[in-house]
């Protein structure tokens, strides 16, 4: 099989948006701005924290905001003194800062990115467990969400895949789940031509 042909290749995957409706994502901001702007999207590796920060993003923007995110897994290069720097220097009361994967940091590294970033209007995380900062949402996933998400990608062929025995085995982490399915899928289409 091509790759570009699987239905769980990655710019399919990517394209699937975390469950939310957008009254419920202007929802998240109210309460984002209840909570001082200064919030954590929580939950396990897989759950969907990332793709709702990056949808929150777009809300965030609509509401007059600048946005600077930070992805620690891609971008090894941020603590690099004169990246660091600057990155703070350039906020002010009109941004908001998204920091993606903020256990990443440690203790020492997390205080001092919380503190550089009151420079800004505010600050939302992701973090796999709770206590960086107060919870705006917690993360889950369920057997169904996922039955839900395949079936959007392959239809009615979700019916025929080992969902709940793959949700199981990853421990309900998506990426993982939909990961494995592009595998399982691509040996399928190669064993059956």
């Amino acid at each position: 099989m091509i790759a570009r042909e699987n239905p769980f290749r990655s710019e399919r995957v990517l394209a699937v948006r975390y469950r939310l409706p957008e009254a419920g994502r202007a929802a998240l901001l109210d309460r984002f701005e209840a909570l001082g702007r200064r919030a954590a999207l929580v939950g396990p590796q897989g759950a969907g924290k990332t793709t709702l920060l990056e949808d929150l993003a777009s809300v965030i923007r609509r509401r007059g905001y600048l946005v600077r995110s930070v992805q620690l897994d891609d971008e090894p290069g941020f603590f690099d003194a004169r990246t660091y720097s600057s990155f703070f220097a350039a906020l002010d009361p009109g941004t908001v800062v998204l920091l993606d994967s903020a256990e990443k940091l440690g203790n020492r590294r997390w205080r001092e990115f919380e503190r550089e970033s009151r420079r800004a209007s505010g600050l939302l995380v992701t973090a796999h467990s709770p206590g960086l900062l107060p919870t705006l949402r917690e993360c889950r996933t369920t057997p169904e969400l996922l039955h839900d998400l395949v079936r959007e990608l392959v239809g009615p062929q979700a019916e025929t895949l080992p969902l709940a025995r793959l949700f199981e085995r990853h421990q309900g982490n998506l990426r993982e789940v939909l990961r494995s399915l592009y595998d399982l899928y691509a040996e399928r289409v190669t064993t059956t031509t």
